[in-house]
């Protein structure tokens, strides 16, 4: 999800934010998996909550999930991370619980700030194989 702001509303004072949605799948051989999460460009005005859908395909059924932020002119970095069942990840307000049985690891938050403008990727690693490749950051 990459934000930006449209500019205010006359009528009720809030900041309209634009946001852009994007898929990355880290992987060597994908075998048939497969992430979706929202697409798109997202609005949404500032103080609004947001939920950015992610669901999962997988021959594993030990899976990590990831969720990247990439801030505008930055790298991405990691945000949140889960392979346990309804063990719930929590970092800078946002939130995802990683669900097996509906496989899902929903991104929300309650509150959106300015500050929140990224691009979000959502991804999937295998632990079986040992195939997958990751993402780094390097000031």
């Amino acid at each position: 999800m990459y934000c930006k702001e449209q500019g205010s509303f006359p009528s009720t004072n809030m900041l309209s934010v634009t946001c852009s949605v994007l898929v990355i799948l880290i992987f060597r051989r994908s075998n048939g998996d497969s992430v979706n999460q929202t697409e798109g460009t997202v609005t949404l005005s500032e103080g609004a909550p947001v939920i950015l859908n992610c669901t999962y395909q997988t021959t594993y059924s030990d899976s990590y999930l990831f969720w990247y932020v990439q801030y505008l002119n930055q790298s991405p970095q990691l945000l949140l991370k889960s392979s346990t069942e309804n063990q719930r990840s929590e970092n800078q307000g946002f939130r995802a619980n990683l669900v097996k049985s509906d496989r899902s690891f929903h991104l929300e938050k309650s509150s959106l700030h300015l500050s929140d403008s990224a691009v979000y990727y959502c991804a999937l690693r295998d632990t079986v194989r040992g195939t997958a490749g990751g993402a780094e950051h390097k000031p």
